[in-house]
């Protein structure tokens, strides 16, 4: 109906929020004067990209609209007839406009009702009307305008009959207040317990009662009100999994992109979770353990896995940084194909660099350069925060509660459950309804044991497995493993990282200041001495903002021997603790205060070291040994026996005199067997019941001497009342 969409002089437009008038035009640039009277000088592609350009009228295009091209992509979806009429409508307005019919051929003449040359628009627009109705189409001069104008806003989409081109509305009809109201209330459930849609549809009229009052706003029916319900939920996850819906509720607003990295350790992601393995803990309990990791983006290696017990320390993440940057050594019983020089690894020149490689297991060494935490009070701690700052490592913080920060340590963790916890004895499935009947009698690996496997299976297994993830540029069709990219990607980055040393694993190690005594250096009541710390007794350290003292660093999961930094000569002084021959084995600080509380509730000085450490050695022999089976049985039925019997006083059996007389026998039976009764014979059924047999013959003769009994209260009842916390059947005599 019009030409081409141009822009002439004389046309005004809408430009940066104010209306314009174009009054010149030169090459690519457009003069435009506003209605304030300021001029300004636009390039016409910059003009026509603004967000709010649009031509308003004047020039030669009349009214100053646009003809746009019609939403085909909409129209496919018409029924034919429909399509069909808006073409029919659309043929009539172009011969209404032009006085020729829409595809018209060439030297066709228009028909003289419809000639622009001898009638007006308004004639023609009356003539087609006229025509409209001849032939069975109501349609008046008002009519035939609206759709001219429709067309010429809209094209061929404006002429479809709207009954057909009308949008589903999601909520119906449903009062905008309930609509409201519900969607509040489903947003509520995100952390609450998953329920049921009858409880989500209570909440909505009781919110909306105590809104607008009882009866105000008019509630749909029942079905309706289920299906606003599922629409306003969809995607939420609000009747389904508590997890799944929290998760989605965390997910960032913006679209997902994939975190890069074009060289190892660029940017190295760091978290912790549970493990999904019980293991035998050290005091025998059966617990999951904590997984501590680091994995790094570009060539998705495990630089570092640590388990600890639930509750791990900032020094455990501080050390998962050392462990980074220092070489996996090979085990005994390792195969030599999980050594460096068998791997993909460029070994010969890091060996040329660091000697210490030549007997380390194949999985690289990563200097990370930024890692990225979430908000733990582990990895904000302040000991984690110093040894990024040492290393030179930069911290980036995820957001709160956007597992998507750091998602590539989040699908390694699900990994690791998936291809190595499920294979391992005591696995307990990843939440409880996949979780077997006898998952802690499974479980027989110890913490020591379980890291150990761990570590083999990430060399053996993670670090040669294919990740569809890792792509090579030269073989884009073939999925390569971390160490395949590492091998691609270190020479790339134009450096190869250096390990740490040993010092430097020392210097991340938590400190204390201490001053040297004659028995040598003292931590929390344990004694640390050696020949070489013998010279500096009673002499300060030349550190005079802490008084003197001495600098000690220690593992607080191995405190039998601590480090003294030389503040004279340099180094470090290795001092072990004196009682270590006593208990002979590696022992953490926590089970260090563990048996001096221990110590305490048995009366021994919890000052005394050669005493605590005589309780520690019996604590970590037992811890050896496991619980015992027995004590667990007793443990279990002492604690049911601590349930009293909450049956109400009108059920409860009356009391006489006999057995009055038979509590006390009973009572004093018991007392006379404190001693036995802590041990596992004193426990059993058949001793209880042959002393419940003794205290009821007492009873008969004290009976027979007495000819009646006076009730106390009430009288007796006749059936005995059965107790389902007797240990058998002699329950319903009581």
């Amino acid at each position: 109906m019009v030409d081409r969409p141009v822009l002439r002089i004389g046309d005004r437009v809408r430009f940066e929020g104010a209306e314009h008038q174009v009054v010149a035009l030169s090459g690519n640039a457009v003069r435009l004067l506003s209605t304030a009277n300021e001029a300004s000088v636009v390039l016409a592609p910059y003009l026509q990209a603004a967000p709010d350009f649009a031509v308003l009228g004047g020039g030669d295009q009349g009214d100053g609209r646009v003809a746009r091209v019609p939403p085909l992509g909409l129209l496919a979806t018409l029924p034919e007839q429909v399509l069909t009429a808006a073409r029919e409508w659309e043929r009539h307005l172009v011969e209404v406009e032009t006085g020729l019919p829409l595809g018209a051929p060439e030297g066709t003449q228009p028909r003289p009702e419809y000639d622009p040359v001898l009638h007006s628009l308004v004639e023609r627009e009356r003539a087609k009307a006229e025509e409209l109705c001849r032939a069975g189409t109501k349609a008046s001069v008002r009519t035939v305008r609206r759709m001219r104008a429709r067309y010429r806003d809209q094209g061929l989409w404006g002429l479809v009959d709207t009954r057909y081109a009308r949008r589903a509305k999601p909520t119906g009809n449903v009062d905008a207040r309930v609509v409201e109201a519900a969607a509040r209330v489903i947003d509520a459930q995100t952390s609450t317990s998953t329920g049921t849609k009858g409880r989500v549809i209570s909440q909505i009229k009781q919110g909306l009662e105590e809104e607008y009052g009882p009866g105000t706003v008019p509630l749909p029916g029942k079905t309706t009100f289920y299906k606003l319900v599922d629409v306003l939920a969809a995607g939420k996850h609000t009747f389904g999994s508590a997890t799944t819906r929290r998760q989605m509720a965390n997910r960032p607003e913006g679209a997902f992109t994939a975190t890069t990295a074009s060289r190892p350790g660029e940017q190295v992601q760091m978290d912790g979770t549970l493990l999904d393995v019980m293991a035998v803990m050290d005091d025998g309990v059966i617990g999951r353990p904590e997984l501590v990791a680091a994995v790094d983006v570009a060539t998705r290696t495990i630089c570092a896995a640590v388990l600890r017990p639930v509750g791990a320390k900032a020094v455990d993440a501080a050390l998962l940084l050392a462990r980074m940057m220092t070489p996996e050594p090979m085990r005994p019983g390792w195969d030599e194909a999980l050594a460096m020089k068998a791997s993909r690894i460029p070994h010969q020149r890091l060996v040329s660099i660091d000697t210490r490689l030549e007997l380390a297991a194949a999985k690289p060494v990563i200097a990370a350069d930024t890692v990225v935490i979430d908000h733990g009070r582990v990895f904000v701690s302040e000991v984690f925060l110093r040894a990024c700052d040492t290393l030179g490592i930069s911290v980036q913080p995820a957001h709160q509660q956007t597992g998507t920060d750091k998602a590539i340590m989040e699908r390694t963790f699900e990994s690791i459950n998936t291809l190595f916890c499920q294979h391992v004895a005591g696995y307990t499935g990843r939440d409880v309804t996949h979780r077997g009947a006898d998952v802690d009698e499974r479980a027989v690996w110890s913490l020591p044991d379980l890291q150990e496997q761990l570590d083999e299976w990430v060399v053996a297994g993670w670090q040669s497995r294919p990740h569809e993830g890792l792509r090579h540029p030269f073989t884009p069709d073939q999925p390569a493993s971390p160490n395949d990219a590492y091998a691609a990607l270190v020479t790339a980055a134009g450096y190869i990282p250096i390990a740490l040393s040993g010092e430097d694993y020392i210097e991340l190690l938590p400190a204390e200041w201490r001053a040297i005594g004659d028995g040598g250096v003292q931590i929390n009541y344990r004694t640390y001495t050696c020949p070489e710390l013998r010279a500096y007794s009673h002499y300060p350290s030349p550190i005079t903002a802490k008084g003197g003292r001495w600098e000690v660093h220690y593992d607080p999961y191995d405190v039998t021997r601590v480090w003294i930094r030389n503040h004279y000569r340099g180094g470090w002084i290795m001092a072990p603790w004196r009682h270590a021959s006593l208990v002979a084995q590696p022992f953490a600080d926590f089970t260090w205060r563990h048996a001096r509380k221990i110590a305490a509730q048995r009366g021994v000085d919890a000052t005394n070291e050669t005493a605590v450490a005589v309780v520690l050695a019996a604590l970590l022999r037992r811890a050896g040994q496991g619980p015992d089976p027995t004590e667990r049985a007793l443990a279990r039925t002492r604690a049911a026996a601590a349930v009293r019997n909450h049956l109400p006083p009108d059920l409860l059996p009356t009391l006489t005199a006999s057995t009055i007389a038979a509590d006390e026998i009973t009572e004093q039976a018991d007392a006379e067997s404190v001693t036995t009764a802590e041990s596992s014979v004193a426990g059993h059924p058949a001793n209880q019941k042959a002393r419940r047999a003794r205290a009821a013959q007492m009873t008969d003769r004290d009976a027979d001497e007495s000819d009646e009994d006076e009730p106390l209260q009430g009288t007796v009842v006749g059936f005995g009342l059965f107790d389902p916390f007797a240990d058998d059947q002699e329950g319903l005599a009581r």
